[in-house]
């Protein structure tokens, strides 16, 4: 996958999306990071919502829960495992599903230092995909709060990144989500 640069803008004709609001709460202790909702997701307001992507089968394998579950449940499960989940790009507009159609002039950030003032136990942040590291670097800056926490790039779980199996994504996920937490593991 070609990954735009979110430092060079494209042009885009594509009306402004605005993103879904954060999956957190005060017990959340790591948060994963995307980069802008794909359409499905935006269009059913659900985080990772297109049927070939990878997010829900990695998450599910690693901590036992069903990925086909209905999404309240999902949702459930990841608040059990204390595991946030936003996304980086809070507006853009975008032609299509993919990183690479963002119109990044017209990018606006989610407040995520905000975020994590609110939620100090946050303590890991994990991004999936480099198009999120990225932006998150050169829009907010990792030394954007205080005491910032550990961040960590894991390969994205976008049916578009298809060139690294779903069960190796699933291995570098798990080393890095049950290093914070290894009890709550089912791998």
């Amino acid at each position: 996958m070609t990954e735009n640069s979110p430092d060079t803008a494209t042009p885009c004709p594509a009306a402004k999306l605005q993103g879904l609001a954060p999956i957190v709460d005060d017990d959340s202790e790591c948060l994963i990071l995307g980069s802008m909702p794909g359409n499905e997701s935006l269009r059913l307001g659900r985080y990772y919502a297109h049927p070939r992507n990878g997010f829900w089968p990695i998450l599910g394998k690693i901590y036992g829960f069903a990925a086909d579950g209905p999404y309240p449940h999902l949702v459930d499960a990841l608040r059990l495992h204390r595991i946030a989940v936003w996304d980086v790009v809070g507006r853009c507009q975008r032609d299509g599903s993919l990183d690479s159609a963002i119109d990044v002039g017209s990018l606006e950030t989610n407040d995520l230092p905000g975020l994590l003032r609110a939620h100090p136990r946050i303590r890991h942040v994990y991004f999936n995909g480099s198009f999120a590291e990225k932006v998150y670097r050169l829009r907010i800056g990792f030394e954007a709060t205080d005491d910032p926490p550990s961040f960590q790039r894991l390969p994205s779980t976008s049916p578009a990144y298809a060139s690294v199996p779903l069960e190796s994504k699933r291995r570098v996920w798990a080393s890095a989500l049950l290093a914070h937490r290894p009890a709550m593991a089912t791998t």
